[in-house]
Protein backbone atom coordinates (compact mmCIF):
# COMPACT_ATOMS: atom_id res chain seq x y z
CA UNK A 1 0.00 0.00 0.00
CA UNK A 2 0.86 3.29 -0.08
CA UNK A 3 -0.11 6.68 1.92
CA UNK A 4 -2.11 9.73 1.37
CA UNK A 5 -4.21 9.83 -1.09
CA UNK A 6 -4.27 7.69 -4.70
CA UNK A 7 -5.69 8.94 -7.71
CA UNK A 8 -7.99 6.28 -9.83
CA UNK A 9 -4.87 5.98 -12.43
CA UNK A 10 -2.75 5.11 -9.54
CA UNK A 11 -4.98 1.99 -9.24
CA UNK A 12 -2.44 -0.51 -10.14
CA UNK A 13 -0.14 0.78 -8.15
CA UNK A 14 -1.85 -1.37 -4.90
CA UNK A 15 -0.70 -4.64 -6.53
CA UNK A 16 -1.55 -6.33 -3.36
CA UNK A 17 -5.15 -5.24 -3.56
CA UNK A 18 -6.68 -6.56 -6.33
CA UNK A 19 -9.27 -4.23 -8.37
CA UNK A 20 -12.53 -5.44 -9.89
CA UNK A 21 -14.43 -3.99 -11.95
CA UNK A 22 -18.40 -4.77 -11.27
CA UNK A 23 -19.51 -3.53 -14.65
CA UNK A 24 -18.10 -5.84 -16.29
CA UNK A 25 -18.58 -9.00 -13.99
CA UNK A 26 -21.81 -10.36 -15.26
CA UNK A 27 -20.93 -10.58 -19.20
CA UNK A 28 -16.85 -11.01 -18.58
CA UNK A 29 -15.78 -14.18 -17.90
CA UNK A 30 -11.99 -12.87 -17.67
CA UNK A 31 -13.39 -10.37 -14.70
CA UNK A 32 -14.95 -13.48 -13.37
CA UNK A 33 -11.81 -15.08 -13.42
CA UNK A 34 -9.94 -12.35 -11.19
CA UNK A 35 -12.78 -11.72 -8.66
CA UNK A 36 -12.13 -15.77 -8.27
CA UNK A 37 -8.73 -15.50 -8.11
CA UNK A 38 -8.91 -12.45 -5.46
CA UNK A 39 -11.43 -14.17 -3.21
CA UNK A 40 -9.44 -17.29 -2.75
CA UNK A 41 -5.79 -15.47 -2.36
CA UNK A 42 -6.70 -12.62 0.06
CA UNK A 43 -10.62 -12.42 0.39
CA UNK A 44 -10.73 -8.42 -0.36
CA UNK A 45 -10.34 -6.52 -4.07
CA UNK A 46 -11.39 -2.75 -4.50
CA UNK A 47 -14.65 -2.33 -6.45
CA UNK A 48 -14.80 -0.03 -9.18
CA UNK A 49 -17.74 0.43 -11.78
CA UNK A 50 -20.11 0.75 -9.58
CA UNK A 51 -22.43 2.43 -11.01
CA UNK A 52 -22.57 5.01 -8.00
CA UNK A 53 -22.42 8.52 -8.57
CA UNK A 54 -18.83 10.16 -6.97
CA UNK A 55 -21.35 12.85 -5.91
CA UNK A 56 -23.58 10.13 -3.98
CA UNK A 57 -20.78 8.29 -2.19
CA UNK A 58 -19.98 11.85 -0.87
CA UNK A 59 -23.34 12.40 0.25
CA UNK A 60 -23.05 9.05 2.14
CA UNK A 61 -19.66 10.19 3.99
CA UNK A 62 -21.60 13.85 4.67
CA UNK A 63 -23.60 11.84 7.12
CA UNK A 64 -21.17 9.96 8.80
CA UNK A 65 -19.10 13.33 9.32
CA UNK A 66 -22.36 15.51 10.21
CA UNK A 67 -23.85 12.61 12.98
CA UNK A 68 -20.04 12.93 13.82
CA UNK A 69 -20.25 16.83 14.22
CA UNK A 70 -23.20 16.86 16.31
CA UNK A 71 -23.36 17.85 19.83
CA UNK A 72 -22.24 14.73 22.32
CA UNK A 73 -25.57 15.47 24.04
CA UNK A 74 -27.17 15.19 20.41
CA UNK A 75 -25.34 11.60 19.68
CA UNK A 76 -26.96 10.62 22.76
CA UNK A 77 -30.39 10.33 22.04
CA UNK A 78 -29.04 8.03 19.37
CA UNK A 79 -27.69 5.71 21.97
CA UNK A 80 -27.88 2.04 21.95
CA UNK A 81 -29.66 0.42 24.81
CA UNK A 82 -27.55 -1.47 27.50
CA UNK A 83 -28.12 -4.91 26.34
CA UNK A 84 -28.25 -4.04 22.33
CA UNK A 85 -26.02 -3.45 19.62
CA UNK A 86 -28.08 -0.92 17.50
CA UNK A 87 -27.98 2.50 18.16
CA UNK A 88 -24.49 4.56 18.81
CA UNK A 89 -21.58 4.43 21.05
CA UNK A 90 -18.85 1.33 21.98
CA UNK A 91 -19.13 -1.87 21.34
CA UNK A 92 -20.78 -4.23 23.71
CA UNK A 93 -18.94 -6.00 26.06
CA UNK A 94 -19.08 -9.69 26.54
CA UNK A 95 -15.88 -10.80 28.22
CA UNK A 96 -13.98 -9.50 30.80
CA UNK A 97 -10.61 -10.28 28.67
CA UNK A 98 -11.84 -7.80 26.34
CA UNK A 99 -10.13 -5.28 24.60
CA UNK A 100 -11.37 -2.19 24.16
CA UNK A 101 -11.19 -0.44 20.44
CA UNK A 102 -10.63 2.98 20.15
CA UNK A 103 -13.58 3.81 18.15
CA UNK A 104 -17.28 4.89 18.70
CA UNK A 105 -20.12 3.92 16.03
CA UNK A 106 -23.44 4.34 15.11
CA UNK A 107 -24.60 0.92 14.15
CA UNK A 108 -28.26 0.73 12.53
CA UNK A 109 -30.28 -2.63 10.65
CA UNK A 110 -31.43 -1.83 7.62
CA UNK A 111 -32.71 -5.13 5.78
CA UNK A 112 -35.13 -7.08 6.52
CA UNK A 113 -36.94 -3.67 6.34
CA UNK A 114 -39.51 -4.08 9.01
CA UNK A 115 -36.90 -4.64 11.72
CA UNK A 116 -35.52 -1.42 11.20
CA UNK A 117 -35.51 1.37 14.40
CA UNK A 118 -35.90 4.68 12.85
CA UNK A 119 -35.68 6.54 16.12
CA UNK A 120 -31.95 5.63 16.07
CA UNK A 121 -31.32 6.74 12.92
CA UNK A 122 -30.41 10.73 12.30
CA UNK A 123 -32.86 13.08 11.23
CA UNK A 124 -31.06 15.78 9.23
CA UNK A 125 -28.07 16.11 11.43
CA UNK A 126 -27.84 19.07 9.63
CA UNK A 127 -28.47 23.16 10.01
CA UNK A 128 -31.17 22.83 8.26
CA UNK A 129 -33.21 20.51 9.98
CA UNK A 130 -35.84 23.32 11.06
CA UNK A 131 -36.23 25.03 7.51
CA UNK A 132 -36.77 21.19 6.38
CA UNK A 133 -39.37 20.21 8.46
CA UNK A 134 -41.62 22.94 6.99
CA UNK A 135 -41.30 21.82 3.75
CA UNK A 136 -44.34 20.43 1.85
CA UNK A 137 -43.86 16.65 1.48
CA UNK A 138 -43.52 16.89 -1.96
CA UNK A 139 -40.09 18.70 -2.07
CA UNK A 140 -38.76 16.54 1.12
CA UNK A 141 -38.89 13.66 -1.08
CA UNK A 142 -36.57 15.63 -3.72
CA UNK A 143 -34.40 16.94 -0.67
CA UNK A 144 -31.42 14.15 0.05
CA UNK A 145 -30.34 16.35 3.10
CA UNK A 146 -31.45 13.46 5.03
CA UNK A 147 -29.58 11.22 6.67
CA UNK A 148 -32.53 8.77 6.67
CA UNK A 149 -33.06 8.58 2.82
CA UNK A 150 -29.34 8.94 1.78
CA UNK A 151 -29.22 5.88 4.09
CA UNK A 152 -32.21 4.43 2.55
CA UNK A 153 -31.13 4.58 -1.15
CA UNK A 154 -27.58 3.53 -0.41
CA UNK A 155 -28.58 0.25 1.16
CA UNK A 156 -31.17 -0.53 -2.11
CA UNK A 157 -28.01 0.28 -4.54
CA UNK A 158 -25.17 -1.88 -2.22
CA UNK A 159 -28.19 -4.62 -2.14
CA UNK A 160 -27.93 -4.75 -6.05
CA UNK A 161 -24.56 -4.47 -5.61
CA UNK A 162 -24.60 -7.93 -3.69
CA UNK A 163 -26.59 -9.63 -5.66
CA UNK A 164 -24.56 -8.97 -8.58
CA UNK A 165 -21.25 -10.56 -6.29
CA UNK A 166 -22.70 -13.95 -4.97
CA UNK A 167 -24.12 -14.76 -8.52
CA UNK A 168 -20.89 -13.92 -10.09
CA UNK A 169 -18.95 -15.98 -7.19
CA UNK A 170 -20.96 -18.87 -7.78
CA UNK A 171 -20.30 -18.68 -11.63
CA UNK A 172 -16.64 -18.67 -10.74
CA UNK A 173 -16.86 -21.58 -9.46
CA UNK A 174 -19.00 -23.50 -11.95
CA UNK A 175 -21.89 -23.51 -9.81
CA UNK A 176 -25.16 -22.37 -10.54
CA UNK A 177 -25.59 -18.82 -9.91
CA UNK A 178 -28.19 -19.35 -6.66
CA UNK A 179 -25.93 -21.88 -5.15
CA UNK A 180 -24.77 -19.34 -1.69
CA UNK A 181 -27.81 -17.02 -2.12
CA UNK A 182 -30.57 -20.49 -1.67
CA UNK A 183 -28.38 -20.59 2.05
CA UNK A 184 -29.21 -16.74 2.62
CA UNK A 185 -33.43 -17.55 4.21
CA UNK A 186 -36.05 -15.34 3.28
CA UNK A 187 -34.99 -12.26 5.09
CA UNK A 188 -31.48 -11.88 4.83
CA UNK A 189 -29.81 -9.05 7.06
CA UNK A 190 -28.11 -6.03 6.08
CA UNK A 191 -26.36 -3.82 9.14
CA UNK A 192 -24.46 -0.63 8.35
CA UNK A 193 -21.74 0.53 10.91
CA UNK A 194 -20.64 4.26 10.81
CA UNK A 195 -17.16 3.75 12.49
CA UNK A 196 -15.55 7.44 14.20
CA UNK A 197 -11.77 6.71 14.93
CA UNK A 198 -10.83 9.81 17.03
CA UNK A 199 -7.12 11.07 16.68
CA UNK A 200 -5.14 8.69 19.50
CA UNK A 201 -2.07 9.91 21.34
CA UNK A 202 -0.24 6.56 21.11
CA UNK A 203 -1.09 4.99 17.71
CA UNK A 204 1.89 2.14 18.63
CA UNK A 205 -0.49 1.21 21.67
CA UNK A 206 -3.70 1.36 20.95
CA UNK A 207 -6.00 -0.27 17.77
CA UNK A 208 -9.07 1.77 16.19
CA UNK A 209 -10.38 -1.86 15.49
CA UNK A 210 -8.59 -4.83 17.11
CA UNK A 211 -7.77 -8.17 14.61
CA UNK A 212 -10.93 -9.94 13.75
CA UNK A 213 -12.60 -11.38 10.77
CA UNK A 214 -16.35 -10.83 9.78
CA UNK A 215 -19.29 -12.35 10.96
CA UNK A 216 -20.91 -11.61 7.80
CA UNK A 217 -21.08 -13.44 4.28
CA UNK A 218 -19.65 -9.93 2.57
CA UNK A 219 -18.85 -6.80 3.71
CA UNK A 220 -18.93 -3.30 1.70
CA UNK A 221 -16.86 -0.24 2.73
CA UNK A 222 -16.64 3.27 1.86
CA UNK A 223 -13.60 4.35 3.33
CA UNK A 224 -12.21 7.74 4.61
CA UNK A 225 -11.81 9.98 1.47
CA UNK A 226 -8.23 11.17 2.95
CA UNK A 227 -7.11 8.89 5.98
CA UNK A 228 -5.63 4.94 5.96
CA UNK A 229 -5.86 3.13 8.55
CA UNK A 230 -7.57 -0.52 7.18
CA UNK A 231 -4.98 -3.34 7.17
CA UNK A 232 -5.19 -6.95 6.25
CA UNK A 233 -3.50 -9.64 6.58
CA UNK A 234 -1.81 -10.72 3.33
CA UNK A 235 0.83 -13.65 3.66
CA UNK A 236 1.26 -13.02 7.52
CA UNK A 237 1.77 -9.24 6.63
CA UNK A 238 -0.25 -6.38 7.55
CA UNK A 239 -0.96 -4.41 4.20
CA UNK A 240 -2.45 -1.03 4.31
CA UNK A 241 -5.54 -0.60 2.05
CA UNK A 242 -4.77 2.50 0.23
CA UNK A 243 -7.26 5.60 0.26
CA UNK A 244 -8.97 6.19 -3.58
CA UNK A 245 -11.97 8.37 -3.08
CA UNK A 246 -14.86 6.68 -5.15
CA UNK A 247 -13.58 3.06 -4.61
CA UNK A 248 -15.48 0.78 -2.27
CA UNK A 249 -13.57 -1.69 -0.73
CA UNK A 250 -15.43 -5.93 -0.81
CA UNK A 251 -14.23 -8.62 1.66
CA UNK A 252 -16.08 -11.44 2.67
CA UNK A 253 -17.17 -12.51 5.80
CA UNK A 254 -17.02 -16.12 7.43
CA UNK A 255 -20.21 -17.22 6.40
CA UNK A 256 -19.17 -17.42 3.07
CA UNK A 257 -15.97 -19.05 3.89
CA UNK A 258 -17.85 -21.51 5.22
CA UNK A 259 -20.40 -21.76 2.70
CA UNK A 260 -17.53 -21.87 -0.30
CA UNK A 261 -16.14 -24.93 2.19
CA UNK A 262 -12.60 -22.78 2.80
CA UNK A 263 -12.15 -21.85 -1.24
CA UNK A 264 -12.78 -18.37 -0.39
CA UNK A 265 -11.17 -16.79 2.29
CA UNK A 266 -12.34 -14.89 5.13
CA UNK A 267 -9.28 -12.79 5.74
CA UNK A 268 -8.32 -11.28 8.97
CA UNK A 269 -8.48 -7.52 9.54
CA UNK A 270 -7.97 -4.07 12.04
CA UNK A 271 -7.77 -0.25 11.92
CA UNK A 272 -5.08 1.54 13.14
CA UNK A 273 -4.76 4.85 14.65
CA UNK A 274 -2.90 8.00 13.71
CA UNK A 275 -2.11 10.86 15.94
CA UNK A 276 -3.61 14.01 14.08
CA UNK A 277 -6.54 13.11 12.02
CA UNK A 278 -10.38 11.40 12.80
CA UNK A 279 -11.03 8.87 10.38
CA UNK A 280 -14.56 7.88 9.17
CA UNK A 281 -15.45 4.81 7.60
CA UNK A 282 -18.99 3.25 6.28
CA UNK A 283 -19.26 -0.52 6.48
CA UNK A 284 -22.10 -2.58 5.30
CA UNK A 285 -22.55 -6.28 6.61
CA UNK A 286 -24.59 -8.70 4.62
CA UNK A 287 -25.64 -11.99 6.69
CA UNK A 288 -28.00 -14.81 6.37
CA UNK A 289 -30.96 -14.52 8.21
CA UNK A 290 -29.95 -15.85 12.06
CA UNK A 291 -32.32 -18.72 11.83
CA UNK A 292 -31.11 -20.03 9.06
CA UNK A 293 -28.49 -22.93 9.33
CA UNK A 294 -25.47 -22.67 6.81
CA UNK A 295 -22.52 -24.93 5.73
CA UNK A 296 -21.01 -25.84 2.40
CA UNK A 297 -22.19 -25.88 -0.76
CA UNK A 298 -22.93 -29.51 -1.93
CA UNK A 299 -21.25 -28.83 -5.35
CA UNK A 300 -18.00 -27.86 -3.69
CA UNK A 301 -17.59 -31.18 -0.97
CA UNK A 302 -15.89 -34.15 -2.54
CA UNK A 303 -13.21 -36.87 -1.98
CA UNK A 304 -10.31 -34.31 -3.13
CA UNK A 305 -11.83 -31.65 -0.76
CA UNK A 306 -13.76 -33.09 2.03
CA UNK A 307 -16.46 -30.89 4.59
CA UNK A 308 -14.12 -28.23 6.11
CA UNK A 309 -17.02 -27.15 8.31
CA UNK A 310 -20.33 -28.33 10.26
CA UNK A 311 -23.24 -26.52 9.39
CA UNK A 312 -24.29 -23.38 11.66
CA UNK A 313 -26.75 -21.22 13.19
CA UNK A 314 -27.01 -17.81 14.61
CA UNK A 315 -23.23 -17.51 13.39
CA UNK A 316 -23.00 -12.95 13.57
CA UNK A 317 -23.50 -13.90 17.64
CA UNK A 318 -20.93 -16.67 18.31
CA UNK A 319 -18.56 -15.08 15.76
CA UNK A 320 -18.43 -11.67 17.82
CA UNK A 321 -18.53 -13.20 21.33
CA UNK A 322 -15.44 -15.69 20.37
CA UNK A 323 -13.99 -12.79 18.80
CA UNK A 324 -14.23 -10.40 22.41
CA UNK A 325 -13.31 -13.39 24.24
CA UNK A 326 -9.92 -14.22 22.35
CA UNK A 327 -11.13 -17.18 20.16
CA UNK A 328 -11.21 -17.63 16.65
CA UNK A 329 -14.55 -18.61 15.46
CA UNK A 330 -13.92 -20.29 12.12
CA UNK A 331 -11.81 -22.65 14.25
CA UNK A 332 -14.41 -23.43 16.50
CA UNK A 333 -16.99 -24.35 13.62
CA UNK A 334 -14.32 -26.88 11.66
CA UNK A 335 -15.86 -30.16 10.47
CA UNK A 336 -14.67 -33.51 12.54
CA UNK A 337 -15.37 -36.65 11.47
Amino acid sequence: GSSGCVGSSDLSASVSVPVIDLGLLPSSKDEQGKLKLALCSGGCFQAIGLGISNSFLNKVRGVAKQFFQLLQEEKQTYSRAANQVEGYGYDLVVSEKQVLDWNTRLFLSVFPEHQRKLNLWPENPDKTRHAYLTLSRRTVSYELNSCREVLHEYSIKLKQLVDLLFKAMAKSLALEENSFSDQFGDNPVMHVRFNFYPPCTRPDKVLGLKPHSDRSWITVLLQDEQVEGLQFVKDEKWITIPVIPHVLVVNLGDQMQIMSNGIFKSPVHRVVTNTDKLRISVAMFNEVEPEKEIGPVEGLIDENRPRLYRNVKIYASFNYECFQKGKVPLEEVKFHA
